[in-house]
């Protein structure tokens, strides 16, 4: 038989619904900037001979100046106001999307596993998530701060912890509605224990939906980062985020307001691009619209 008369192979569910978010032009257009902010953000300070925490004494408070090696000026240290962008954006990046990362795969492991087991498991498990919704959010970091001396770490455990909830309630309702599938009762009478099922069916059964919610987690995540170290108990100086960044340059907007434009620019953009994209995955992955 000729080649070409074999019949196509199948796409498959999941492939078919990334082509369908590859023709939004609006949410491939945003993947492009951010990819490109993403690269410029980790590699761009590499190409300075100088790092955002060192001071050019000769240099204070230069204003934008392109035939310059300050592209952007420097702060009233003398730091380079580009490299410390993007050095900040580097951590409010990191932070942004590992803590969405590792509060998702909380949050699908503990829903999956609260809504397959059911039962009193699934009472208790659900009441764990009350409690914890209780903790103020702006305190629970306080707390982290003091008992792990302030900084990323304190920062990125409390945003694990604040925000691997709500996926959590998201699968578990999904996986109560797999559990009584046929296809798992197959599984179970084919002798798979609870985590074979758990892991083979019922997690990548929620793939859609983590999909989605995983992309407007990534947004929330960076948006927490910047505004607690706004505030002063995220990020701290000399370290650079884009929330410190904007909280240093709104000290002096009325006299330089080139401090604030850029690193807010920058995440309005990042923001801007992710909110993008998230709609155009719940456009392409929405079971609603096949």
């Amino acid at each position: 038989m000729i080649e070409a008369d074999l019949p196509a192979r199948p796409r498959s569910e999941l492939s078919l619904r990334f082509g369908r978010f590859r023709q939004n032009r609006l949410a491939m257009a945003s993947v492009v900037v951010l990819t490109f902010i993403v690269v410029a953000c980790f590699l761009g300070p590499f190409l300075f001979p100088f790092t955002g925490q060192d001071a050019d004494f000769d240099a204070i408070n230069l204003g934008v100046d392109f035939t310059s090696i300050h592209l952007f000026g420097t702060d009233d240290f003398g730091r380079d106001l580009l490299v410390r962008t993007l050095e900040g954006g580097r951590v409010s990046l990191t932070i942004g999307f590992l803590g969405a990362l590792v509060a998702g795969i909380i949050g699908v492991m503990y829903g999956a596993v609260a809504g397959f087991v059911g039962g009193r498991w699934d009472r208790v498990m659900i009441r764990v998530i009350e409690i914890l919704y209780a903790f103020p959010y702006v305190i629970l970091v306080i707390l982290l701060a003091m008992l792990f001396g302030g900084g990323n770490v304190a920062l990125f455990l409390a945003i694990v912890f604040t925000l691997w909830l709500t996926p959590a309630v998201i699968v578990r309702a999904q996986a109560q509605s797999l559990a009584r599938r046929e296809f798992i009762e197959a599984a179970r009478a084919g002798g798979m224990t609870r985590r074979q099922i758990i892991v083979t069916h019922i997690v990548p059964n929620t793939l859609s939906t983590v999909i989605v919610y995983g992309s407007l987690l990534v947004p929330e995540v960076i948006l927490s980062e910047s505004f607690l170290s706004f505030l002063g108990i995220g990020v701290r100086e000399p370290q650079a985020s884009w929330g410190n960044l904007i909280q240093a340059g709104r000290a002096t907007m009325s006299t330089d307001i080139r401090l604030l434009l850029l690193p807010a620019t920058m995440l309005a953009t990042v923001l801007f691009c992710l909110n993008f994209i998230a709609d155009g995955l719940r456009d392409a992955f929405d079971p609603n619209d096949r």
